[in-house]
């Protein structure tokens, strides 16, 4: 288990087993790769992140991570794997979030990809993007490292 302070200095618990905080989080964060490559999104206010939001009323977890990789990316998931779940505990609320990596077979255009401008294919993540523009607060902190790793290991 891993406690860090995210973008905006609020205390990150992030873990790797099944459901530490949450059997029912209403938050999903999606690491997506298609064809080798990372798929994100970009979010109109934002900027680039992999894809992710609410669990809608009636939905799993898994249901919302392929919900919200297909609005955001046009992404058709393949393959879902459970990677973790972290809390966020913001100033006026809680937050907690499943993580997951998903296999991406096709991309399908949209007529609309809700609050981002659609798919944004990249070869690699930058190195420094804690400090690149071009990228989203949410890709700012310890989560996304982490979890790299940790996928990285488990193969």
């Amino acid at each position: 288990m891993y406690t860090f302070k995210d973008y905006y200095m609020n205390q990150v618990t992030l873990s790797f087993e099944s459901e530490p905080f949450s059997k029912n989080p209403k938050h999903v964060f999606v690491v997506c790769k298609y064809q080798h490559k990372w798929l994100l999104t970009k979010h109109s206010d934002r900027g680039l992140e992999f894809p992710g939001g609410k669990v809608e009323d009636g939905e799993t977890p898994d249901m919302a991570a392929k919900r919200e990789v297909m609005e955001e990316t046009g992404g058709a998931v393949e393959k879902l794997s459970y990677v973790g779940q972290y809390k966020v505990c913001g100033k006026s609320e809680t937050i907690i979030k499943n993580i997951y990596m998903a296999e991406i077979n096709a991309l399908v255009k949209q007529n609309t990809y809700f609050e981002t401008d659609g798919p944004v294919l990249k070869e690699s993540l930058p190195a420094n993007i804690k400090h690149d523009p071009l990228y989203s607060f949410i890709m700012k902190d310890e989560i996304l490292p982490y979890t790299l790793k940790y996928m990285n290991e488990i193969g």
